[in-house]
């Protein structure tokens, strides 16, 4: 008897989407450990994100990395101790801190981008643009499927 697609479908493990995850991550982590950046891929993802809008809130930077709170403020201290970012305090809430790049925040996003984009295309190696460009909406697909309301 043939397998079904429902049968195929369970049998598609998120192991498969965890396991890539890692190992990317992994992967860009020896990289950037390799070139002495002196930063981890959560920073990173920290810093690019300042990059593509810089000044944002604590909250709003966890919202777009998906880092819960605590996780957060640990890499955004580091950062500031490495003076790569600075936290300032919002004009309209005392409570609240905006975190923008400093001038060295600039300069690591510089030295460090030409590492990530290499990672970047070793990952994708051997891909086509249209089966990239398939598996992000297949993954985006999948995303939406677990954020929409039951």
């Amino acid at each position: 008897m043939l397998p079904t697609i429902a049968d195929k479908k369970s049998s598609v493990s998120a192991f498969f989407l965890e396991r890539t995850s890692k190992r990317m991550k992994q992967f860009f982590q020896e990289r950037l450990t390799a070139a002495q950046t002196d930063i981890t891929i959560d920073q990173w993802v920290v810093l690019q994100e300042l990059q593509r809008q810089d000044g944002q809130s604590q909250m709003d930077i966890a919202r777009a990395t998906y880092k819960d709170a605590a996780t957060l403020t640990r890499i955004i201290d580091l950062l500031c101790k490495k003076e790569l970012t600075k936290r300032v305090a919002d004009d309209t809430d005392r409570r609240r801190f905006n975190v923008f790049l400093t001038q060295d925040g600039h300069t690591k996003i510089a030295d460090v981008l030409p590492i990530i984009q290499e990672c970047r295309s070793r990952a994708w190696a051997g891909l086509s643009d249209e089966a990239v460009d398939h598996l992000v909406k297949t993954l985006n697909h999948i995303y939406d499927n677990l954020t929409a309301p039951s």
